[in-house]
């Protein structure tokens, strides 16, 4: 059952939005997502081993197929689009408070929908429609009460950002599907090589944008946080690519994945003593509502 997955997804994910915010408080950007790329890589260094040395994953779910150069060219185009989504958003999360950036991205899944019913032909019933509706209500709700920290959205480039990661990351989303679904690439070649693919790609960006320059920026300084952004990322895309695996629909899975704005919700309040949090609360609910027709109309 694939929809058990997309809620455990949407959980890692927010730890890992989490991890995000206390990393780049004050940090350079750049390298923090190098470093994230590469953590995320060297935890699939044993899936690569076990796989094609040893016969210790047979069968099981962790196990790689063998390398196929036919596959390469769509899992670089992966890895660009997800690069693309993530340092839009990396810096957006720098400059803004989570409580703000959560609920912006939690948009993301209406641009999914969209796209999902006309591209792939899905079809929701009426439970997981109520579920859609309630809960891209209370995301634009989040999103109005998110003014009230003062920040506008017309002139504020963090804002514009992103908006520049939701439509990357509903690209992104859309493009698991073909790949897993349509071009019966696996999941975990999927997840593993599309990886290595931007350390090579973040490593030309470290050296050409970043190190240059990194006198006259804002300077790196390690953190515990920045290796849990790669637990927490790989831990969850795991789970989202095996819901997917199990024929999940990208426009159910996608709105699940984003309640993870729970999360972040709560570690705003929290952890980080952001402010106008009241206001929010209400719409917290209703995604929470929204969560549960979805689930109904699935089982």
């Amino acid at each position: 059952m694939w929809i058990i997955p997309a809620f455990i997804s949407a959980l890692l994910l927010g730890l890992y939005d989490v991890s995000k915010k206390q990393s780049l408080t004050n940090n350079a950007v750049i390298p923090v997502l190098f470093l994230n790329v590469l953590f995320c890589c060297i935890l699939f260094i044993p899936v690569i081993f076990l796989s094609y040395g040893t016969d210790a994953l047979q069968g099981t779910i962790f196990q790689a197929p063998p390398f196929k150069w036919s596959d390469q060219p769509w899992l670089i185009g992966k890895a660009f689009i997800v690069l693309a989504s993530w340092i839009s958003a990396y810096f957006a999360i720098k400059h803004l408070p989570i409580t703000l950036t959560s609920p912006i991205k939690a948009t993301q899944p209406l641009v999914t929908l969209i796209a999902a019913l006309i591209i792939f032909g899905e079809r929701l019933n009426g439970w997981q429609w109520s579920g859609v509706i309630l809960g891209l209500s209370s995301i634009y709700l989040l999103s109005i009460s998110g003014k009230k920290d003062g920040i506008s959205f017309k002139s504020n480039k963090w804002i514009w950002l992103m908006i520049l990661s939701v439509l990357t990351g509903s690209a992104s989303g859309l493009y698991d599907k073909y790949l897993i679904q349509y071009a019966e690439i696996d999941k975990i070649t999927t997840q593993v090589y599309y990886n290595f693919y931007q350390l090579i790609i973040m490593g030309i960006m470290l050296m050409v944008m970043w190190f240059p320059k990194r006198k006259n920026t804002t300077p790196f300084h390690w953190s515990w946080g920045i290796p849990l952004i790669s637990i927490f990322l790989t831990a969850a895309d795991f789970v989202y690519f095996y819901a997917l695996s199990e024929g999940g629909m990208i426009s159910i899975v996608s709105l699940i994945r984003r309640s993870s704005v729970i999360i972040s919700f709560m570690a705003g309040a929290l952890l980080f003593k952001e402010k106008n949090l009241k206001t929010k609360l209400f719409d917290l609910l209703l995604i929470l509502i929204g969560m549960i027709l979805i689930y109904i109309g699935t089982s």
